[in-house]
């Protein structure tokens, strides 16, 4: 156990952060628990052994230090554990800032303070998925593009929309390379990036004024969209930008435009869409209902010609590292046929039949960018979609996957 250090233990009924992530890994025959700190706040890439990690889960506010003490003397065979044994435990996860504590509460209210005064958003991915450096970088995407020479034949004129994955860029090289190429030599003169809202606890939509940077340059916002949407949506509008800070569904989206249109000067509206649980009712009634006036005022802007959509989003989320009994080869047959299903839909303009679906499985494949989907649905002009992939992830080391897509609307006159 742990031993006492001197520091007090602030509360009665411990509690673990809810914004840390637990993926079990495999690590030189040993199965370990990568913790992902949604924050940053420690060092990232913190590995605990599942021993550790079941006393954590255990911390849910209910239970005093003292039913802790009887929990672990319980799964030590009666074996004693003293009080000072338990606080100095408390102690190191705090230290780490693992719980809910004045400590992890004082430092979170820091970093959300210091990105709340930037007039920036830095890219919060350079340098872990992709190269920081600018030469780099453009190597990087050229790498990947190369595997789809050339653009795909897409029937129709103009391209209202694109989506895209959000996935690692080397799992999802293929998608991104033939979304990508899809809108080689189109010159918009602003771009609307729909983002999944990974962090996103309140609101429906996180929009941000600041400026997007990444290696490849600064992106400006046009601020009186962002002002305009700000305005019709209301109390469904997150009440900060803080999501946008280590989210990298428009990010991933931002370096492949930039790359792609590197001599097209372009604006950028930035939305990131929360979770649909969030509503009163799971249907497209009343999510109409909620965010009618602030769809409608993206759709008006979409109308223009020298408007882009862009979605970034990833589709299914199957296996015990996302919460499910079974391995994702025992679920991908069912999760495979419901993405489809979804795809079908999309492709098709048909919001309702792809409401319906979703709430046929209850979400039970855990659609990430059903969100950003459902919203796209309701702002496309009259459009034709066309899939232009789709492959699924296999991370064996959680017996987990992910699938996700490419496609393209072209509108329909």
């Amino acid at each position: 156990m742990y031993k006492k250090q001197g520091v007090k233990v602030d509360t009665e009924r411990p509690k673990l952060r809810n914004d840390l992530d637990f993926i079990p890994i495999q690590s030189d025959g040993k199965m370990l628990i990568l913790v992902q700190d949604r924050l940053g706040m420690g060092k990232q890439g913190r590995v605990i052994n599942p021993e550790l990690y079941e006393i954590m889960i255990m911390l849910d506010g209910t239970r005093s230090i003292r039913d802790i003490q009887i929990e672990l003397m319980l799964r030590q065979g009666g074996n004693l554990v003293s009080i000072e044994e338990v606080e100095g435990l408390l102690q190191h996860l705090d230290s780490h800032l693992f719980l809910d504590s004045p400590l992890y509460r004082e430092t979170k209210i820091e970093i959300i303070s210091k990105f709340l005064a930037q007039q920036i958003r830095y890219p919060s991915h350079a340098g872990l998925s992709y190269p920081e450096n600018k030469e780099d970088l453009k190597k990087r995407l050229d790498s990947i593009l190369i595997t789809q020479k050339e653009a795909p034949l897409i029937p129709g004129d103009k391209i209202a929309a694109l989506v895209a994955p959000h996935i690692d860029l080397e799992a999802g090289k293929k998608a991104y390379a033939i979304a990508y190429q899809a809108i080689r030599g189109i010159a918009p003169k602003r771009v609307v990036i729909l983002g999944v809202g990974h962090s996103m606890a309140k609101g429906l939509f996180s929009l941000t004024k600041k400026s997007f940077q990444t290696p490849l340059g600064k992106v400006e916002i046009d601020q009186d969209i962002v002002t305009e949407l700000t305005k019709a949506g209301g109390n469904i509008i997150s009440e900060d930008d803080f999501a946008h800070r280590d989210e990298h569904s428009i990010e991933f989206q931002l370096i492949f435009l930039q790359h792609v249109l590197e001599d097209v000067s372009f604006s950028l509206v930035p939305i990131l869409c929360g979770p649909l649980g969030l509503l009163p009712d799971y249907s497209r009634e009343t999510y109409q209902a909620v965010a009618g006036e602030f769809l409608r005022v993206i759709a008006d802007y979409v109308k223009d010609k020298e408007t882009l959509l862009i979605c970034g989003v990833d589709l299914s989320h199957v296996g015990p590292k996302f919460g499910h009994d079974r391995p994702a080869y025992l679920i991908l047959d069912e999760s495979e046929a419901h993405d489809h299903k979804l795809l079908n839909f999309l492709c098709a303009g048909d919001a309702d039949g792809f409401w319906l679906e979703s709430g046929r499985v209850g979400d039970k494949y855990h659609v990430c960018g059903f969100s950003v989907l459902a919203c796209l649905l309701e702002i496309l002009p009259p459009s034709k979609g066309h899939l232009l992939s789709y492959e699924t992830f296999r991370e064996d080391p959680t017996k987990s996957a992910v699938s996700f897509a490419s496609a393209v609307f072209t509108e329909v006159l």
